[in-house]
Formats: structure tokens, C-alpha cells, sequence
């Protein structure tokens, strides 16, 4: 079996690797204060080919979510593709996305568990999970669903800092 080569997209993905600190909002509901979160994650390399994130993060009134992320590149499709859980949550997360022209950010599509009031239990939505290099120390997770408008409504953001 040939090993594939790696390419421009999986090197995008191994400014990833290394250890992170993390600190960032999410928002809770309408009229709610936003929530302030901190985490860590290391992100390791599958291969040169795939990218696995470990995070850690404080849970609002004590304990601790822990979360994988895992990317990689699909030459065949054009498109990166990964999955994301938590210990929080029982829904497996299943991204597909491209960089946008700037090759800064990278938009991820994914479907999740509709969190809308009165949504129908086991209804899904499409969410986005967007990652923006401002440089290769620090980077932005921003998270978004449709609003009913369906206009695309921020309700994550999380800085991480690379450690040492």
C-alpha cells in the first residue's frame, strides 16, 4: 500500500500541533450574560496526515469537559473532514469544510443536536465551527447556527494561545 504524500491543506493543518491555552465566551441564552471559559488542548499528528486535539476546559459550576477533535484532508473529495466529541455530549460531530482564499480560515460544516426552543428531540441543525489563524501563536474557534431568520448567529468564540 502507498502511504499518501501530504499536502498543502494536511501542512495547513500541522500549525495545529503543539500545546494550547484557551479562553473564551459562549453565550447561554437570549438576555443571558455571556459564559467565560478556559481550557487547554495539545493537538498531535496522525501521520503527517491527520491532526488530533485533546482539550480540557472548566465546566460551569465546577468539573471538567474533556474534548477530541480530530482533521484531516480528503484529496479525493477536496475537503477537509474530521469529527469532534466531548464528555459532555453524546452527539458525534462530523465536519467537512475548505480554507477560504486567504488560507487564514478554515469553515467546517457539521450537523448537531437543534437547541432551538421546542425543537423536536433527535432533530438535527447545521452548524458551523470556524477556525482563524491571526498568526501561528494564536488562534480563534468561532461557533455558529442559523437563527430563525436563518442568518448564521455567533455563539462561541475561544482564543487559544500556544504555550511552550
Amino acid at each position: 500500500m502507498m502511504i499518501p504524500e501530504p499536502q498543502n491543506q494536511h501542512k495547513w493543518l500541522a500549525r495545529l500541533v503543539g500545546p494550547w491555552e484557551m479562553e473564551g465566551e459562549c453565550m447561554t441564552g437570549p438576555g443571558q450574560p455571556p459564559m467565560k471559559v478556559r481550557g487547554r488542548e495539545v493537538v498531535r499528528s496522525l501521520g503527517g496526515l491527520w491532526t488530533i486535539g485533546e482539550g480540557v476546559g472548566e465546566m460551569p459550576g465546577g468539573g471538567e469537559s474533556r474534548s477530541i477533535m480530530t482533521l484531516g484532508y480528503d484529496p479525493q473529495r477536496q475537503k477537509f473532514v474530521g469529527s469532534f466529541i466531548a464528555s459532555v455530549m453524546t452527539h458525534l460531530w462530523l465536519y467537512e469544510g475548505s480554507l477560504d482564499a486567504s488560507g487564514k480560515v478554515l469553515t467546517l460544516d457539521c450537523k448537531g443536536p437543534n437547541m432551538m426552543p421546542g425543537a423536536n428531540p433527535g432533530e438535527l441543525m447545521p452548524y458551523q465551527d470556524i477556525i482563524e489563524f491571526v498568526d501561528d501563536n494564536h488562534r480563534i474557534l468561532r461557533s455558529r447556527a442559523p437563527g430563525p431568520d436563518g442568518k448564521w448567529v455567533p455563539f462561541m468564540e475561544a482564543h487559544y494561545h500556544r504555550t511552550r
